[in-house]
Order: structure tokens, then C-alpha cells, then sequence
């Protein structure tokens, strides 16, 4: 069963609700929280921007193409993809934006991919104002619901937020159309992957399609709208908690409507330290995710161009 918890209560440290979150983390790795500063009303404005640019022409989109870059800035178009390489590119279209580094911040200076600049499209004023405002306040919600959970599992409330200085953090629009006539049995959505950061703090329009694989084995929907988030987590937390917390596998195979969801991909900064405890060397989140990022993003799997 996937636990339904309230922001709030995890905030006071309500001990029913802190063990009921401990419990979701370890045992499932996936959960539903509501009650956030992040109402309804805020998340559906924010998914009719993302639902307004995946509606421009493809022409218009193109001028933010990814594909053009060498990072995972802008738009992708269907197939741009590929979490599972025993599947088809996945055929929903994302857009994607990340932490906005200072001018004269020292990480500048790398060229990082993982801070590259944003690309916003001309054709929408507002909506470039519109998603980082919601990525700000996402990114609070986010660190909120870390500081709870290394709580209920016995640490420090504070024992992540050094290594999230600066945060890799990356918000992303999904646009899933309606399942192609065309689409066989290695089409999906997004085919079966678990996340490759931290913490996924999901934002979605209500309309079906997520499906999380339970300890069972068996595939089970999870539906929240606007106001209700999904949350999960990925291999680097399981990796860095000692396997204490439980990155799960999920999957979009689409259905007979067309569906918006806005994960915001909670992760710490390039440098920090995500090997296991106690052991020998250092993973840096950073090496991690590139990693990660050039075996699923098509254009980075073949160079940008």
C-alpha cells in the first residue's frame, strides 16, 4: 500500500505520521503527501504553462531544442529518450530547467553540464518567470520532506542539507499524448526505470497513468492531482542511505488521454559525496548523474548536434 501523509504533520514531527513516512521510505519507495506550501491552485497554474508550450507548434519549440545543447536544458522532443535500452525511446516530449548558478559563482568556472544555463522560449513571456518561481518553492517542499525522513530513520534533521549547496536540482514538464495506435509492446510513456538522483517530487494533472512495481512484484496506479504530490526516490539516495531507502521502479504506459506531470528531481550538489557509508572511495553526485544522463539522453549518447 502506498501511504498518503501530510506535510504538515511530518513538519510538527507528529510520531504516528514520522513512522508511518519510515515505513514508506524503506519498505515501498513510494508515497503521496499533501498538505505543502504548494496548493493546488499553484501547481494547476504551473501545469498550464508547461501545457501551453507543449502545445506550440514543433517549429516554434525547436528554437529550445535540447538536442542542440550538450545538457538537458529545453525541450525534448518525442523519442529523445531512452531510460530502458531493452525499449523503444520513450514517446512523451519533456521540458527541462535547472539551478541557475551566480555569475560569480565558483562552480561557473567548470562549465558544468549539470549547471548549464537554461533555455527559456521567446514565443511565452511569462512562462520562464512562471517555472522558476514553482521551482524555488519546489525545492523548499523538497529539502522539507529530506529533513523529515532522516529523521524517522533515526539521524540528524540536518544531516543532508550541507551537501545540497548548490543543488543539482532539475524541474521537469512531461507531456505524455495519448497512447499512438502505433505503439507496441516496447512503447511506453516512459518505460519501466527507477530515478537516477535523490528525491522526485512529483506534481501531475490528475489523469491516470503512473504505475509503480510494489514489493509484490505486481504493478500498481498511482493518481494525485494538483495539490497531491508523488514522491520516490532514486538510486543515488539508496545508494548513499546504505540501501536504507528504497529507490522503486515505475512506469507511464499511456492511456486514452493525454496527461502532464512535473517531477522536480531533488538533488545535491556536484561534488557531494554519495558512496555508501563506510566505504573506501567517493562517488560524486555529479560523475553519477552524468553518467546517467548520457545512457538515457539520446542526444548525449551521440553527441550534441
Amino acid at each position: 500500500m502506498i501511504a498518503d501523509l501530510d506535510m504538515e504533520k511530518l513538519k510538527s514531527r507528529d510520531s504516528r505520521e514520522m513512522a508511518r513516512l519510515a515505513r514508506a521510505v524503506t519498505e515501498v519507495g513510494f508515497l503521496t503527501v499533501s498538505n505543502t506550501a504548494l496548493d493546488a491552485e499553484r501547481v494547476a497554474g504551473t501545469i498550464a504553462a508547461y501545457r501551453a508550450f507543449f502545445r506550440l507548434p514543433d517549429a516554434r519549440k525547436a528554437a529550445v531544442d535540447m538536442a542542440r545543447t550538450g545538457s538537458n536544458r529545453g525541450w525534448g522532443r518525442p523519442g529523445s529518450e531512452q531510460v530502458d535500452p531493452q525499449a523503444n525511446p520513450d514517446f512523451k516530449q519533456v521540458f527541462d530547467c535547472g539551478y541557475e548558478l551566480p555569475a560569480d559563482h565558483p562552480l561557473q568556472a567548470r562549465g558544468l553540464s549539470v549547471y548549464a544555463p537554461n533555455l527559456w522560449p521567446e514565443d511565452l513571456p511569462d512562462f520562464g518567470d512562471t517555472i522558476r518561481a514553482y521551482y524555488c518553492d519546489a525545492l523548499a517542499v523538497a529539502m522539507d520532506l529530506l529533513r523529515a525522513i532522516s529523521l524517522a530513520l533515526g539521524e540528524a534533521e540536518t544531516a543532508f542539507d550541507a551537501a545540497f549547496d548548490p543543488p543539482m536540482a532539475l524541474l521537469r514538464g512531461n507531456y505524455y499524448p495519448p497512447r499512438p495506435d502505433w505503439a507496441g509492446e516496447k512503447d511506453f510513456g516512459i518505460a519501466a526505470h527507477t530515478d537516477y538522483g535523490c528525491l522526485t517530487l512529483l506534481a501531475a494533472d490528475g489523469t491516470p497513468g503512473l504505475e509503480v512495481r510494489m514489493p509484490d512484484g505486481e504493478w500498481a496506479p498511482v493518481t494525485a492531482g494538483p495539490g497531491r504530490f508523488v514522491i520516490n526516490f532514486g538510486e543515488m539516495l539508496e545508494l548513499w542511505s546504505g540501501g536504507r531507502i528504497k529507490a522503486t521502479e515505475h512506469r507511464v504506459i499511456g492511456g486514452p488521454e493525454e496527461r502532464i506531470s512535473v517531477p522536480l528531481f531533488f538533488n545535491p550538489a556536484h561534488d557531494a559525496n554519495v558512496a555508501t557509508p563506510g566505504a573506501t572511495g567517493e562517488i560524486r553526485a555529479g560523475d553519477h548523474l552524468t553518467r546517467r544522463f548520457r545512457e538515457t539522453y539520446v542526444h548525449l549518447q551521440h553527441g550534441a548536434g
